[in-house]
């Protein structure tokens, strides 16, 4: 051995002693040949495994030893494999240390050369330790053997590796004959296998075991068990819920008995390490103590948990020594982030004692401590409750803001952040704007950012709002971010009520006045005064020409990014005031040569806009913008998001809308500026839904029905056959049928059309007129329901005429194709069409010559020869919401002298006019509930057919694409609880316009809800308009009476 050792020595001291890198990988190589020449000579034969048998074990340990060595250095060690293996196949324990120990550091778990291994492994795994008193003289110390085994496998853990042998694993880890500290080490190498390949085993099976090693006596072993029980629990958490009596045990024998063995008591505290790993645990579960009475005969575990963490809370005293303080403090803080986990199921007096112990905390002296309190209060400040006992602390965390650790003002500025509501957000803003001046520039990016989500927040007046972000621009403008400006653009162009935007016109023209100012300012003043700088145009010494120039004079101190914008509003000036298009025509001629590839581009299509278009166009062009899409979360979110990760108490609180938010978006939505941001309530099941009355006369009737209570309702499983209930389409085919009877002509009245007879009209007699005969009815209804959901195809057809629609829609306009094609043997004569033009549709019409009839001259119509066409285009655009398709007569004769008058409709409905919204479920149950009420709600419950193939998951599917392609709304993946359930979001576009100038659109939601048990159908519609809502639920019940 010392000859080994002496070796070994000399070669690291020849190492240690390299006088230069080059000189160090020189001696490195000379011992990797010499040692690579040992284990392969040429002229010896090779044992089967690929060992060099010749070589003794002093030697082969030697020379181990050195490649382990050199391979730690940092240097590529590629051979003596079978070496290191052979050593692990030894039965001698000196030799397999040295094996073990160069198995886990030179070869990897997806080496091929472990497969040989395996067995080998199994074999020192399962060895039962050696009864006392039995030992011979070099015989294998077992308990040793199998620590080695499993220190390897943990640190290879290749994926086969894991899977042939953590069988074994568990056995010695549950198996009773397994020493202590075997036992310690199998725990912490499953949990090194397992967080390898999570799903190992079934966690089910496996928490009985785990169960009964939980009532092991010995600290040591139950502290390395609850490592791996907190990593199998974050993984699964339900399958090891049943544990949580046996941990409340643990740590009552810990904190309330202080059972704990003496070489496991740390300054008197028993094993605090192993009571921190217990509270972690318990964490996991945040309802364990949910509906249990405490101390009224609750179960006894929850009754005893809390009677722990009580003691904790309130007996946990301040120590002289700084070791027992730190170990004290550790298991309090877990305490404390247990009550965070329980959050409302806790009980009051706990939060109130764990808030006031926090504040003791954040006023000390020492920085570690005041750090856990900061942050470990901004967390327990998210309960509801807290936040009122946190705020009683403000003062003192105003003063950790100016701490001399960077980490304490962050941990304090989190915590402002978390406290501040609507009553004390003014002051906190303030005072943290206040701060900024002096803040270090390592917080200052943070700081800002933070201020600007708490203005947003809570500012009952955006002004102020306006005011704070110009202040943090004008204090520290290098770090304003592009998002927080661009979200003062967003909410002042989105907030047109009051004079929020003639305000931030006028503030941001007094800001950017001064010759030096800083670009930030100047970039978010160029947007707001070319968007409504004409709001304060007729003030003194704002005028258009002054708005010029306070913005021109910063063109050269400015980037090119901003210069584009800048151009954008010189343009938006130039087309409002004649006095500044030759102040700007002459910067647009300048900067078409620009190197900058945008502000050229600007410029050339700036400039060349008005001989291009027409005076109307460029109008429209360089109005101001319209509103932004509300989202969920606003850039600023996002980035603090993207800073402090979702766990952070900060993220939690600004992911959550104020009351003053909410009054906002409120006020949006009934202002139709934009999709509504509501809340939704649980809607009650599709079982308890009112039988719907047969034979509804009108809309108002059927609204009527909806709004009786639910206790009169008999279900939806008794209800008569829906098909006798009349949607819209079907009323409107109804009216056409019964037309065919009151079909207006010339002279008055039509006969029906299974009975012909002359009408004389100034004294001749006029051809025999025909209908559309009623077995065509049912057809024509599949036809128009298929073309309300699909764009183009078949509206009418009979052995004369064949009707042909093909329609496309953009926002609030469309353009329609009809095509009337002649199936006839001979020419149709005096064919005419007149279309209704209702005033919620602004409608221009050409076609085929003489074709239209528009009611002001008599017209002779247009001759359709046989086999060709007639042409009528339609372009429309929607002004208001409807729930009526619009009218269609269609009237020829034939050269048999038969007159023929077919009543249609277009399929132009709501739903055309629809853009999809994509909504997260937590948005969409937001906008849902603010929509509820008769006049916003509209409901109808349909049963499928008897005759068809039932309710399922295809269905289902079909359903769901008919929502989304058919009625163009966005699918919101994650609100349905169950398949049976679609819902979707859309906006409702019109061309109509509000006060500002703004185009009126209306959010629009919609549900289905099967039952496959009933067999039935509920849709369900919601919008701010009542005639939106029955027009999305008639088409929607038509399209799915189409899906069966």
């Amino acid at each position: 051995m010392s000859t080994q050792a002496r070796g070994l020595n000399n070669f690291i001291s020849d190492l240690r002693n390299a006088k230069s890198k080059e000189e160090e990988s020189n001696r490195v190589e000379v011992e990797l040949a010499k040692i690579r020449k040992k284990f392969n000579p040429g002229d010896a034969k090779l044992a089967a495994d690929g060992s060099n048998p010749s070589l003794s074990s002093y030697q082969r340990k030697k020379y181990v030893w050195k490649l382990v060595y050199i391979h730690v250095l940092g240097y590529d060690v590629d051979f003596g494999h079978a070496e290191v293996l052979a050593l692990v196949r030894s039965k001698k324990y000196n030799e397999k240390s040295v094996g073990y120990v160069a198995l886990s550091l030179l070869l990897r778990g997806s080496d091929p050369v472990m497969g040989t291994i395996v067995s080998t492994m199994k074999k020192d795994l399962t060895t039962a330790p050696l009864v006392s008193g039995k030992k011979k003289k070099g015989a294998v110390k077992n308990d040793a053997v199998q620590c080695l085994t499993l220190c390897s496998l943990a640190n290879i853990s290749g994926l086969e590796l894991i899977q042939a042998m953590h069988v074994e694993v568990q056995h010695v880890l549950v198996s009773k004959n397994s020493t202590e500290q075997v036992k310690k080490k199998s725990a912490l190498c499953l949990l090194r296998l397992t967080r390898t390949s999570p799903n190992l085993f079934s966690g089910r099976e496996f928490a009985p075991h785990i169960g009964q090693l939980l009532q092991d006596k010995h600290l040591g072993v139950l502290t390395s068990l609850m490592s791996l029980l907190n990593g199998l629990a974050s993984q699964h958490a339900t399958d090891y819920e049943s544990l949580i009596p046996h941990v409340v045990h643990i740590l009552s024998l810990l904190v309330m008995k202080k059972q704990c063995a003496r070489e496991y008591l740390y300054y008197k505290t028993p094993s605090p390490w192993l009571q921190i790993k217990l509270l972690k645990f318990l964490q996991q579960y945040p309802n364990a103590v949910e509906g249990h009475d405490i101390g009224m005969g609750g179960n006894e575990h929850v009754n005893q948990l809390i009677n722990v963490v009580s003691r904790i809370i309130f007996e946990t005293e301040v120590s002289d020594s700084i070791n027992k303080s730190n170990a004290d403090h550790a298991v309090l803080f877990e305490a404390v982030n247990l009550i965070v986990a329980w959050g409302t199921t806790c009980p009051l007096e706990m939060l109130e004692g764990a808030m006031q112990i926090l504040g003791k905390f954040i006023s000390v002296r020492e920085p570690n401590i005041r750090y856990l309190g900061l942050m470990t209060m901004a967390k327990l400040a998210q309960i509801e409750g807290s936040v009122e006992g946190a705020k009683k602390h403000q003062a003192t965390v105003l003063v950790s803001l100016k701490d001399a650790d960077i980490s304490v003002r962050r941990r304090a500025l989190d915590l402002l952040f978390v406290i501040c509501d609507t009553d004390n957000a003014e002051r906190i803003v303030d005072e943290l704007v206040a701060h900024l001046v002096v803040a270090d520039a390592s917080i200052r990016e943070e700081m800002v950012l933070k201020i600007a989500i708490l203005a947003e927040k809570y500012a009952t007046d955006l002004r102020w709002y306006v005011d704070t972000i110009l202040k943090l621009i004008s204090i520290s403008g290098d770090y304003v971010g592009d998002s927080v400006w661009h979200r003062v653009v967003q909410i002042v162009t989105n907030h047109p009520q009051g004079d929020l935007q003639g305000y931030a016109a006028a503030t941001l023209f007094v800001a950017v006045s001064p010759h030096r100012c800083h670009e930030t300012t100047v970039s978010v003043a160029a947007y707001v005064l070319g968007e409504f700088g004409f709001l304060i145009a007729e003030r003194p010494g704002m005028s258009g020409e002054e708005q010029f120039h306070v913005l021109h004079q910063h063109w050269f101190n400015v980037d090119t990014k901003t210069r584009a914008i800048l151009i954008s509003t010189y343009a938006k000036l130039a087309n409002l005031y004649e006095e500044c298009r030759p102040l700007v025509a002459p910067i647009f001629a300048r900067s078409k040569n620009s190197s900058d590839v945008e502000v050229q581009q600007r410029c050339a299509e700036y400039a060349s806009m008005r001989e291009a278009f027409s005076p109307e166009a460029v109008e429209d062009l360089l109005r101001e913008m319209p509103p932004f899409e509300d989202k969920r979360r606003s850039a600023l979110e996002l980035r603090l998001l993207e800073t402090e990760g979702e766990d952070s108490a900060a993220v939690t609180k600004a992911s959550m809308p104020s009351e003053v938010e909410q009054q906002r978006a409120l006020q949006s939505a009934q202002m139709l500026s934009n999709s509504p941001i509501e809340e939704e309530e649980e809607m009650p099941p599709i079982d308890e839904q009112e039988d719907e009355q047969e034979d509804a006369p009108d809309y108002e009737q059927e609204d009527e029905q909806e709004d009786e209570p639910d206790e009169d309702e008999p279900g939806m499983e008794e209800e008569d056959e829906q098909e006798d209930e009349p949607d819209e389409e079907e009323e409107e085919f109804d009216d056409q049928e019964e037309s065919q009877e009151q079909a207006p002509d010339a002279g008055g009245g039509e006969p029906p059309e299974d009975k012909k007879e002359d009408v004389v009209e100034n004294g001749s007699a006029n051809p025999v007129v025909v209908g559309i005969p009623k077995e065509l009815i049912p057809a024509m209804r599949k036809a128009f329901s298929n073309l309300c959901t699909s764009p183009s195809g078949v509206l009418f057809e009979n052995s004369l005429l064949q009707v042909g629609v093909k329609h496309e829609y953009v926002g609030a306009q469309g353009r329609i194709s009809v095509f009337f094609g002649n199936l006839h043997s001979s020419a149709l004569h005096h064919f005419k069409v007149k279309v209704d033009q209702p005033d919620h549709l602004r409608m221009q019409m050409q076609g085929t010559q003489d074709l239209l009839d528009d009611g002001e001259y008599d017209s002779a119509g247009c001759t359709v020869a046989t086999k060709t066409q007639a042409k009528l285009l339609v372009l429309v655009e929607v002004t208001a919401p409807f729930d009526d398709a619009p009218s269609m007569r269609i009237s020829f004769e034939t050269e048999e002298g038969e007159r023929h008058d077919y009543p249609l409709r277009l399929p132009l409905v709501a739903t055309c006019f629809m853009e999809p919204v994509n909504l997260d479920p937590g948005a969409f149950m937001q906008r849902w509930k603010s929509l509820e009420g008769p006049d916003r709600e509209c409901q109808e419950v349909m049963k499928v057919p008897p005759n068809s193939s039932g309710i399922d998951e295809a269905y289902m599917d079909r359903v769901s694409k008919i929502i989304v392609d058919g009625l163009k709304f966005g699918r919101c993946q994650g609100v349905d609880p169950t398949p049976w359930t679609v819902s979707g979001a859309a906006t409702f576009r019109t061309g109509a316009q509000d006060a500002n100038g703004n185009n009126i659109n209306v959010g629009c939601l919609l549900r289905v809800e099967a039952n496959p048990k009933a067999n039935a159908f509920r849709v369900t519609t919601r919008t701010l308009h009542p005639l939106c809502s029955k027009a999305i639920k008639n088409v929607s019940l038509v399209s799915i009476k189409l899906a069966m």
